[in-house]
C-alpha cells in the first residue's frame, strides 16, 4: 500500500513539474517589441545633371519613407509620409541626409525624429505650383532637401508657426547639414539661426523647414 502511495506521489509531481516551467498564459504577449530594422536604401551612382533650378536627375535614389532618425512629411496633403515620387535624389544628398540626421540623433538622444520633406521628382525637373501648394523653384536636380525643424512639443510633424520651433535643436541641425558641405541652407526670417554667411540665408516661406542645397560637385577630399 504504501508503494502505490509513494508511486501516485511521484507520478503527481512530474506531471506538475512541465507545468510548472511553462510561462503562464499571454507571457509571450506581453514581450517587449524588438528594435525596428534599418531601412534598406538602394544606393547606386547619381548625375545631377544642369542647375538647381533647371535640371534632371539621372539613376536617382529614393529616400525611404521613414527611417530610425527620420520621417517624411507631405507638404501638399500635410500628412507623413511623402509620397514616394517626390523623395528621389542623388546618391550624394540620400547619404548626406541620412548620416547628418543619424549623427544629430547621437547627439540629442531624447529628440523626436526629424520630418524631411520634398527632395526631387524620381528624373528631376519642374517641380513647380502645378505639383501642389506653392511648390519649388529648384529641386530640380537632386541636390535639394528640405527638412522640417525639431518641435518644442516633440510632435513627428511639421511645425505650423516659428513658436513651435525647437531653435536649439534647430541651429544644431543647421550647424550640421553646413559641416556636412551644404553650398546653401535657407532658414526662415523669424527664428534668427545662424551660420557662415552667404551659407545659412534667411528666406520667406522657411519658417516651419530649413532647405538645403550640396553644390554640383562633391567636396574634395
Amino acid at each position: 500500500m504504501a508503494r502505490l502511495v509513494l508511486l501516485a506521489l511521484l507520478l503527481a509531481l512530474a506531471a506538475a513539474a512541465p507545468a510548472a516551467s511553462r510561462p503562464a498564459e499571454g507571457h509571450l504577449s506581453q514581450a517587449l517589441p524588438e528594435e525596428p530594422a534599418a531601412p534598406s536604401i538602394a544606393y547606386r551612382e547619381s548625375l545631377p545633371v544642369g542647375l538647381w533650378w533647371a535640371g534632371r536627375l539621372r539613376h536617382g535614389v529614393q529616400l525611404p519613407a521613414e527611417g530610425l532618425d527620420w520621417f517624411t512629411w507631405d507638404p501638399v496633403l500635410k500628412r507623413r509620409p511623402d509620397r514616394g515620387w517626390r523623395r528621389w535624389g542623388t546618391d550624394r544628398l540620400v547619404r548626406t541626409v541620412v548620416e547628418v540626421l543619424a549623427g544629430y540623433r547621437s547627439a540629442n538622444p531624447d529628440a523626436p525624429r526629424v520630418g524631411v520633406g520634398d527632395l526631387s521628382r524620381r528624373h528631376g525637373g519642374d517641380f513647380g505650383p502645378r505639383f501642389g501648394s506653392l511648390g519649388h523653384a529648384s529641386h530640380q536636380n537632386g541636390l535639394d532637401a528640405d527638412v522640417y525643424y525639431p518641435r518644442k512639443d516633440g510632435l513627428e510633424r511639421r511645425p505650423y508657426r516659428a513658436s513651435q520651433v525647437d531653435r536649439r535643436l534647430a541651429q544644431d541641425l543647421v550647424d550640421r547639414f553646413a559641416a556636412a558641405g551644404a553650398r546653401t541652407i535657407y532658414v526662415g526670417p523669424s527664428l534668427a539661426l545662424e551660420g557662415p554667411p552667404k551659407v545659412v540665408v534667411p528666406l520667406v516661406h522657411h519658417d516651419d523647414h530649413l532647405h538645403v542645397r550640396l553644390p554640383l560637385s562633391a567636396r574634395p577630399g
